[in-house]
């Protein structure tokens, strides 16, 4: 009888437990899940985002979509924008926390500054970038007057402005990173390292055979957010070039704010923002899995 009460009582529990999760269920159905599955019926139809029918149009937006060179202008900027910018997070943000987990001075100072630009907004830090790259009275370009050198125009340069924004997306969110890779480096036995000095390792070895295979968690987190943050790059690509000169900027996120917004092509838009959480699933999950198989075999 007493174990029946005590099993009862537990089932009781639980089943109020649940009840807990009913908001968190709401809020994820009401603004993702809705949202989600609305934007599918819209990339089905000819809706320009304002009035109040749209006709169904069928599989015409996909195949407007894969004939329109734009479409691949935009997906190649955005794998540029998710890959450059996860490269250069991770090997920075690894260098920083490796020379802050050492003995040395002003470490707090140096963490707080490396990290101080990710609580500034996006869109802020693109306009403060934009004035250091900007043609006229940018601060780089009064440097190289003042060198006697011809100005450049980097935010209109298609080969240069992609690279900037990869920098400034890098050098505001490569403190996460750090911070991330220190509690990795952190969390690793000063144990290995004193066994693997007495074998003769050097510090090279140390950190292939201890360092980097112990990380591998910190890695799989770093390379999985900072894909999905470059991939969905938007605020400092509005502020920075306006997706321009063209197209040549864009990435799938400020593309389809131009087509529905500018042009008035939500079906069209809806068809692109479909493409996009594809290409965003496929990588992210690649990762996550590669990076997963990594830590066992570590």
């Amino acid at each position: 009888m007493g174990f029946k009460k005590a099993r009862k009582n537990n089932l009781e529990q639980n089943s109020s437990l649940w009840w807990m999760y009913v908001p968190a269920f709401l809020f994820v159905a009401f603004f993702i899940v809705y949202p989600f599955i609305n934007g599918i019926r819209i990339s089905f139809t000819d809706w320009n985002g304002f009035s109040q029918s749209s006709n169904f149009v069928g599989i015409d937006q996909y195949t407007r979509m894969l004939t329109d060179p734009d479409t691949w202008l935009v997906v190649r900027n955005t794998l540029l924008y998710g890959i450059g910018s996860t490269v250069f997070q991770n090997v920075l943000g690894l260098a920083y926390a490796l020379l802050l987990n050492q003995s040395i001075k002003f470490k707090a100072i140096t963490r707080t500054i490396v990290y101080l630009p990710v609580i500034i907004s996006p869109l802020i830090m693109g306009y403060i970038w934009y004035f250091f790259f900007a043609y006229q009275g940018g601060a780089l370009n009064d440097v190289l007057i003042w060198l006697g050198m011809e100005p450049i125009n980097a935010l209109g340069n298609p080969d240069m402005n992609i690279w900037i924004i990869v920098f400034v997306n890098t050098f505001q969110f490569v403190g996460i990173a750090m911070i991330i890779y220190l509690a990795g480096l952190q969390s690793v036995s000063k144990d290995f390292y004193e066994a693997a000095e007495i074998d003769g390792a050097s510090s090279f070895q140390q950190f292939k055979n201890i360092t980097f295979p112990l990380l591998m968690p910190s890695i799989t987190i770093n390379m999985v957010i900072n894909i999905i943050g470059g991939l969905k790059l938007f605020d400092v690509i509005v502020s920075l070039t306006g997706g321009g000169p063209g197209n040549a900027s864009q990435s799938m996120s400020t593309f389809m704010y131009d087509l529905y917004f500018s042009r008035q092509d939500a079906g069209y838009a809806a068809t692109q923002g479909v493409l996009m959480m594809v290409i965003i699933l496929i990588l992210s999950l690649s990762a996550l899995v590669y990076f997963r198989r990594k830590e066992v075999e570590a």
